[in-house]
């Protein structure tokens, strides 16, 4: 419908947006009614040229895909009426500085800002419980997060390759860890993992070559293969009794890990974990 124009007005009558729009290289700016209700999967995909957009406030959903590979994007605040950010949302939208995220949001999906490596800081509201798979992978700009109290599961690859992160602060809700959920965070200097956490997924904290200690809560049970490999500047890690399950590898190639320590891991879980 844009026929090659580069701002494109919605008529008012329309309540919900599909794919329309979907690989409109040109379309630079976009305007939409307060009628819209629903943006739905790829309407904005691949339109490399919007720069900004404005979504009025009666919009409750944005579906999968929305505006993936929007590069050039900036910034874009999200009606309060939006309950979920859907499976790769803003996927690769690298142009993205800020993203306000309402506080009615509970769900945020896979992939739904991965490869924004242009956002620095992202405040997630208190009402999330879960945030999905590779959520906010390779947003290599981030250098803080905010989680909210009520989280409890994040995801697997949620945060990997967030080479920038500096602070996190797990909320004392959490209970699952997933599998690489921090891989390659090397910029990551401390991390206290809550008391409620149980298990510890595999790569959890891989590469996180910045973390010099870790202390793991007396309710873990299990830490995956490879969870903290490769934390070279790891020199202090505290393994509560309860811990009775230690994957392969789980500290291949932490040199600064103190003598002491080393030993006493090696002992309780053998030179397999090394």
């Amino acid at each position: 419908p844009a026929g090659g124009k580069t701002a494109y007005t919605i008529p008012a009558n329309v309540t919900s947006i599909g794919g329309a729009f979907y690989g409109c290289t040109g379309l630079i700016s976009v305007t939409i009614p307060a009628s819209v209700t629903s943006i739905g999967a790829n309407a904005f995909g691949r339109c490399t040229g919007l720069t900004s957009i404005i979504i009025p406030d009666g919009v409750t959903s944005i579906g999968k895909s929305a505006f993936s590979h929007c590069t050039r994007l900036i910034a874009i605040t999200i009606p309060d009426g939006v309950t979920g950010i859907d499976e790769g949302a803003f996927l690769h939208c690298v142009g993205l500085a800020s993203i306000t995220i309402p506080a009615g949001v509970t769900s945020i999906g896979t992939a739904a800002f991965e490869g924004c490596s242009g956002l620095t800081a992202v405040t997630i509201p208190d009402g999330v419980t879960t945030i999905g798979r590779r959520a906010f992978e390779g947003c290599s700009g981030l250098t803080s997060v905010a989680l909210p109290a009520g989280l409890r599961s994040i995801g697997g690859g949620a945060f990997s390759g967030c080479s920038s992160l500096q602070t996190v602060t797990l909320p004392e809700s959490l209970v699952d860890i997933g599998d690489s959920a921090f891989y390659g965070c090397a910029s990551l200097k401390t991390v206290t993992i809550p008391a409620n956490v149980t298990s510890i997924g595999e790569s959890a904290f891989f590469r996180c070559s910045g973390l010099t200690s870790v202390t793991i809560p007396a309710g873990v049970t299990s830490i995956g293969a490879w969870a903290f490999a490769f934390c070279t500047g790891l020199t202090s890690v505290t393994i509560p009794d309860s811990v009775t399950r230690m994957g392969g590898m789980v500290f291949r190639d932490c040199s600064s890990l103190k003598p002491e320590i080393r030993a006493d891991i090696e002992k309780r879980f053998g030179k397999s974990v090394f």
